[in-house]
């Protein structure tokens, strides 16, 4: 199995949960815009480290499991962990807490 494919499913399943809040409507348009904000910055710091941990050899991909698609040394596929934890965390605490954030009910 290649880190594409593992990547899809996970992304669809945190697809998924957002969109069982979204549809609740638990998450407003500014908890959105913050969620995308905190995203940035993640894979921002996501492009500098790992292309700093590859580089110093701390840790590699088998050229067999990884598109080929990089930014920088880091492979295309390694940003897919922060887009799942900025899409599934937030979900998943409005589900599970059952409070909503960033809404008032005046």
């Amino acid at each position: 199995m290649t880190y594409l494919i593992l990547n899809t499913i996970f992304l669809a399943v945190a697809a998924a949960i957002a969109t069982m809040a979204l549809a609740r409507q638990l998450i407003s348009r500014q908890f959105v815009v913050s969620v995308t904000l905190a995203l940035a910055l993640t894979l921002l710091l996501t492009a500098v480290f790992d292309n700093l941990m590859i580089g110093a050899g701390l840790f590699s991909y088998d050229p067999a499991h990884i598109s080929g698609l990089f930014v920088g040394l880091a492979p295309i596929e390694d940003f897919a962990y922060p887009l799942a934890a900025a899409i599934l965390l937030p979900a998943l605490w409005v589900l599970l807490g059952r409070t909503k954030i960033g809404r008032t009910d005046d």
